[in-house]
């Protein structure tokens, strides 16, 4: 799994928790049992940001096992307790889903979860994780998860080929079982849960990310260039331009990038099935977010646009 910094994961948790799907969030957590301490497995936790955002989404009192290999990141997400929150962190690399030592982490859990991990993994391990959901007769869901569209605005003739590129990178190995699932992770991990007998929702979690995330932009296109570069080395000097005219874009304040995620809950049709609030709740959040939606791209779209054509002084 790739190593990340402390300092990237806090420079985009605000637009990861933005991003996120509130009705997919909710009809999971109207699944869980009532009643009695939920048990949270957070794979690949980094810092806790996931813990973070769904600390106060989720039923309580709640005890979350937090799994991540690198030990400076558990450091920050150790202090993420609060009332009706415990938490213990594991240094696992959880790449090894066949060891014991893995295997075990979903003993007892009640909730198995984590925050833009699927499309790094590949199709064996998520449907190891499926299966161990099961067994434990867990809930899932996994947010944030890059389903390969990309939208750079104002529009460059170069976006295409470097985001087909780093499509390309993204379904390389990344020490996650095998060729990463990349932008098909989310209809992978549908297939696995529902083959299990799970009950399956999703919901997009694209960010948007406007003059306000410049730094936030200024990383995503460098990362892009140097991922693009790798899968085309005999390109580099075209990416290149790319890239400096994307960040030029971004310093005059009229740049406006979004990036494809989808979050996706799976859970046990018959525990959804005792809370008839939670249904109706259900359907109407989905309705509202379908309308929240178009009203976001609708506006985001136009922010766009109304930056392409303002003059350069004034951006």
């Amino acid at each position: 799994m790739p190593d990340f910094t402390a300092a990237w994961l806090a420079l985009r948790e605000p637009s990861d928790h933005a991003a996120r799907s509130p009705h997919v969030t909710r009809a999971v957590a109207c699944a869980l049992k009532r009643n009695a301490e939920l048990c949270v497995l957070d794979l690949g936790a980094g810092t806790g940001s996931n813990l973070r955002y769904l600390a106060g989404r989720l039923p309580t009192p709640q005890r979350w096992m937090l799994v991540d290999r690198q030990a400076a990141l558990l450091a920050h997400a150790a202090r993420a307790d609060g009332p009706g929150v415990a938490v213990e962190t594991r240094r696992l690399d959880i790449g090894r889903i066949r060891n014991k030592s893995v295997r075990s982490l979903f003993d007892g859990k009640s909730l198995v979860t984590a925050s833009a991990l699927l499309d790094l993994v590949s199709e064996r391990w998520l449907r190891e994780v499926a299966g161990l959901c099961a067994d434990a007769g867990a809930a899932a869901l996994f947010a944030l998860t890059y389903d390969g569209r990309v939208d750079c605005m104002p529009a460059d003739e170069g976006d295409e080929l470097v985001v087909r590129l780093v499509n390309e990178h993204q379904r390389r190995d990344k020490g996650l079982g095998g060729r990463a699932l990349g932008p098909d992770a989310a209809d992978c991990a549908a297939d696995a849960f529902a083959a299990c007998g799970y009950r399956v929702q999703r919901g997009r979690s694209d960010w948007m990310l406007r003059a306000d995330a410049s730094e936030l932009q200024r990383q995503l296109i460098d990362g892009w260039a140097f991922a693009a570069t790798e899968v085309a080395p005999a390109r580099a000097t075209e990416i290149d331009l790319w890239r400096a005219r994307r960040l030029e874009h971004v310093t005059a304040g009229r740049s406006a990038i979004r990036v494809g995620h989808e979050d996706l809950g799976a859970w046990n049709g018959e525990a959804f099935d005792q809370f008839p609030q939670c249904r109706s709740a259900k359907a109407l959040a989905e309705r509202r977010n379908s309308r929240r939606s178009f009203r976001s791209a609708k506006a985001f779209t136009l922010h766009a646009s109304e930056r392409r054509t303002r003059p350069r002084s004034q951006a």
